[in-house]
């Protein structure tokens, strides 16, 4: 693949940690044998929720009202006689692992696939309503199995390749060093070295905190013949939004699941491609260059321009993909046990004395009662938390999978630092557990570090990786 390689030096350490593993592992070996075939299926489910749902993705969510387009999950199943995996890519802002789960249990009961081999994701649209929402989770996990259900009745003998294409222009670091100490005052009655999305163009502006990864890794499946039959991308970028309040959206990665087809030359009459953008590591990048001056658009037009550009990048590294009629395929999952970040006896106190004063009297921050009452829900809370780690081989590809909103820098330590020759993270991806900086992003502090937005230990990326890095390499050794 195109693309970045840096390595990332994390910060040394030793932090007492309670963790546990459990590693379940489904390898293949890497000869193709004599005579095996390689089958895919790919599908759609319609997962959009009833209006009234409240659309979440900011501090205030409210009603949806209208769509401005259906919400899907999108399914790419794989299978290579000995070995099936699939994906499934959501859109909606983030699903905990219940929800899936629920849909694993259907699938266990219905199909042949393992639950364990699927990788489950939201693609992180700001647009949609909340997936734990009593009227409409039920509903979310049985369309999810209903889509991976419809994937593998539709399997035939296919070839499959990937690539890859660097698309910087749409994506920027969104966390910024300033000289105006006004600009980095947080919740909790401090400052912060960096800023999340300052004032655009604002000479106070120093650099960006952090890397970005321009990076648009795409798996591209044919029938036989050369037919389409799907496509799934990864770009590391937040979402775009620009739309219209209380309307529901798919975003950008909507769009470009509805545009991709006709670039490649997936023929609308057969109705059976399957376009799908799933979210790489995107926890401190978006669309926005704050180096410039912002420019007021209309509604969508700004998420359809970015799409647009995205399928077209892609569209073009599709015409150089080599294809393979067989490939190993492998899944190996984990279980990290993590501990929950807890207030300590100052910033209770100061919380004490944010909560006491009048609604309208000064404030040191706009969300200081916000963070109160997100920190106290942490106290209240249990102590630990236990997330699913995956990673998926496709041949010399493997992807992995993480429950959280992703540093960029993360996605690039584990492209530097795969045993296989290609990697891509997609993010969000079975469950959902807030924002996961790096312990060097935790010192710089701003929005993504704040407990509250943040909910575990400090170095929990690290832990991540490790255990992530140890999957791949189970799975490489059954080359």
């Amino acid at each position: 693949m195109a693309g970045i390689r840096n390595r990332r030096q994390f910060l040394a350490g030793i932090v007492s940690v309670s963790w546990s593993l459990l590693l379940i592992g489904s390898i293949q070996a890497a000869d193709s044998p004599q005579g095996k075939v390689l089958k895919a299926g790919a599908a759609t489910s319609n997962i959009t929720p009833p209006l009234g749902e409240a659309i979440i993705g900011g501090f205030a969510p409210f009603p949806s009202e209208n769509v401005h387009d259906e919400l899907h999950a999108r399914c790419l199943v794989l299978d290579n006689g000995e070995t099936k995996i699939a994906f499934v890519i959501c859109d909606n802002l983030g699903i905990t692992d219940d929800i899936y789960q629920a849909a694993r249990d259907f699938i266990k009961a219905e199909t042949d696939l393992p639950p364990e081999n699927i990788l489950m994701a939201a693609t992180h649209t700001h647009s949609a309503t909340r997936a734990s929402s009593p009227k409409y989770r039920d509903f979310l996990s049985r369309r999810i199995a209903d889509c991976v259900r419809r994937a593998v009745e539709k399997t035939e003998p296919a070839r499959i390749g990937w690539g890859g294409v660097d698309e910087p222009s749409e994506v920027f670091n969104r966390r910024w060093f300033t000289t105006n100490p006004d600009f980095c005052k947080n919740p909790f009655g401090g400052v912060d070295q960096v800023r999340m999305n300052p004032p655009r163009g604002n000479a106070a502006l120093i650099k960006p905190a952090g890397p970005i990864d321009p990076e648009i890794s795409f798996i591209s499946v044919q029938s036989l013949d050369g037919r389409p039959l799907a496509l799934l991308a990864n770009y590391s970028l937040h979402y775009v939004g620009g739309v219209k309040k209380g309307e529901i959206s798919a975003d950008y990665f909507g769009i470009f699941s509805e545009k991709i087809g006709s670039l490649i030359g997936a023929s609308p009459e057969e109705g059976s491609f399957v376009g799908m953008l799933s979210n790489g590591t995107s926890g401190d990048i978006n669309n926005i260059n704050f180096s410039q001056p912002g420019k007021r658009m209309q509604a969508y037009d700004k998420m359809t321009q970015v799409a647009d550009l995205v399928a077209k990048r892609v569209a073009e590294a599709y015409k150089n993909v080599d294809y393979q009629t067989w490939v190993p395929l492998g899944s190996a999952n984990a279980e990290l046990t993590l501990k929950v970040r807890k207030p300590d006896d100052a910033m209770q106190a100061y919380f004490k004395k944010v909560l006491a004063q009048p609604e309208d009297a000064p404030q040191h921050h706009r969300y200081e009662r916000n963070y109160a009452g997100r920190v106290q829900r942490l106290l209240e809370g249990p102590d630990e938390v236990t997330v699913k780690l995956q990673a998926l081989r496709i041949g010399d590809l493997t992807v992995a999978a993480i429950p959280f909103e992703t540093f960029c820098e993360i996605g690039l330590e584990i492209k530097d630092k795969s045993p296989f020759k290609d990697a891509f993270t997609i993010e969000l991806a079975n469950g959902y557990f807030g924002y996961l900086p790096t312990p060097a992003q935790h010192k710089l502090g701003g929005y993504e570090t704040w407990m509250g937005t943040n909910r575990v230990q400090l170095d929990a990326s690290d832990k991540i990786l490790a255990v992530l890095f140890d999957l791949m390499a189970d799975l490489n050794s059954g080359k």
